[in-house]
């Protein structure tokens, strides 16, 4: 049975129903019907996590994974550079990422059967390959669960949005990504759902909470178990908090860190992602999109898509986001309580094809992981002589998840029951990855 379906009770209107039509439906944010069985969690190492998703699949042969000695066609239009490192050279393209070489470490040995975007998202999210009956929950709604923590803050956030990748699956809407909407660099930035409907006041929202806590208790008298609905207050908190308000503010922060981040979307929402984990937020997503690069490697990967107005391309943006974020977090004594994770759902092909692309290739690929208890300055596994797959320690999407889960003190093994009783691992397959923590 499908985790995703709801009963409905044969006794008229549930509260879930009645909360449909409230002013805080949009939020999505309902009650659960998944139960977690087993308390031993692992000691966490990271309190929280930021994901840089690096959407569409990056090209581990341009960015972490350069080929210098091989023919034109396969080492592409790049050159390498050196890093304090040893054997971890980067894009020259990546160059202040290359200057913290020894705050993150690079896994070059990722392996996946699955090259189709859908597929090897969720593969990659989850770490369970897709199944045509359950959809598994991502990294940030399984760790939403666990730690269920009261704040005026959701716990797991996406920027701008999560394109139903990393979702809560059979955990329920409750647990799926809070989605900012918008880029935050711009000056219009406002933050998807956080304002009440222009016509509802908080004085009006207020009498709204208040007359469902009074449908509470009438319905209480009726059922004697019946549950409180902690999604509720969660999003009335969030709506009505001055300083949920705050955390979405970039225009709180100095115009040189603003700078720093570079100005398009995934460093500001960098930026905008150690804001919230500064506050407790246990998992952001930073979405970026554009990396399914078929054709003209150099235009879209240095230069910008054609017609851009900031002349700068995704790995020039990637290499100020990712070298600031770690800097700041470093600066602000987070870095060893924040995972930072950066990926796609793989890689693309050894030669370059005939548009001076490369096409999807998930057999080996790159993913670059720092603080949270990673050890920085050092190369994980490795490819082969041309990047097409691994020579040594082979790393699977399921291994990858279980080392974050563990990172981030979610026991891998923990038990979890659909609404239909069926019980399923945060991860069934993977393993620590050796030498990583």
């Amino acid at each position: 049975m499908n985790g995703k379906m709801r009963q409905v009770r044969c006794d008229g209107a549930s509260r879930r129903d009645f909360l449909r039509v409230g002013t805080l439906a949009p939020l999505g944010l309902t009650l659960g019907s998944l139960k977690l069985r087993g308390s031993n969690q692992a000691k966490p190492r990271a309190k929280s996590c930021i994901l840089i998703w690096l959407d569409g699949g990056p090209s581990h042969l341009e960015t972490f994974d350069l080929k210098p000695g091989v023919p034109q066609d396969v080492r592409g239009p790049f050159q390498p550079i050196h890093t304090a490192v040893p054997g971890m050279d980067l894009c020259e393209h990546l160059p202040k990422t290359a200057q913290g070489a020894k705050r993150f470490s690079l896994i070059r040995s990722m392996t996946s059967p699955l090259g189709e975007h859908g597929l090897a998202n969720h593969y990659l999210l989850t770490g369970y390959k897709p199944s045509p009956v359950l959809e598994y929950p991502g990294f940030g709604s399984v760790l939403a669960k666990v730690r269920q923590e009261k704040s005026d803050l959701p716990a797991n956030v996406a920027i701008p949005e999560w394109r139903n990748i990393g979702g809560a699956g059979f955990l329920g809407t409750e647990f799926a990504p809070f989605t900012t909407g918008g880029d935050p660099g711009k000056a219009e930035f406002r933050v998807r759902d956080l304002d009440p409907f222009p016509k509802v006041t908080a004085k009006r929202l207020a009498r709204r909470r208040e007359f469902l806590q009074e449908f509470d208790k009438v319905r209480a008298g009726i059922e004697k178990n019946a549950p409180s609905d902690p999604a509720f207050e969660q999003a009335y908190r969030l709506v009505t908090s001055p300083t949920a308000r705050r955390a979405f503010d970039l225009g709180e922060e100095k115009d040189v860190v603003r700078a720093s981040y570079g100005s398009r979307l995934i460093g500001q929402g960098c930026l905008l992602a150690r804001r919230l984990v500064e506050r407790g937020v246990p998992f952001v997503t930073v979405m970026n999109t554009g990396w399914d690069t078929h054709n003209n490697l150099t235009l879209q990967l240095r230069d910008g898509y054609a017609g851009a107005k900031t002349g700068v391309g995704l790995i020039p943006s990637l290499d100020l986001a990712f070298s600031s974020l770690l800097e700041d977090l470093h600066q602000r004594g987070l870095l060893e309580q924040t995972l930072v994770v950066v990926m796609g759902e793989f890689g693309r092909t050894p030669k370059v094809n005939i548009a001076g692309g490369r096409d999807h290739w998930p057999r080996v690929f790159s993913v670059a992981m720092a603080g949270g208890g990673v050890r920085g300055g050092q190369v994980i596994g490795s490819s082969d002589r041309v990047g097409e797959s691994p020579q040594d320690q082979p790393v699977t999407p399921a291994d990858l998840a279980f080392t974050i889960y563990t990172l981030l003190g979610v026991d891998p093994r923990l038990e979890m029951h659909t609404a239909d009783g069926r019980p399923i691992q945060v991860n069934r397959e993977g393993s620590l990855i050796p030498g990583l923590v």
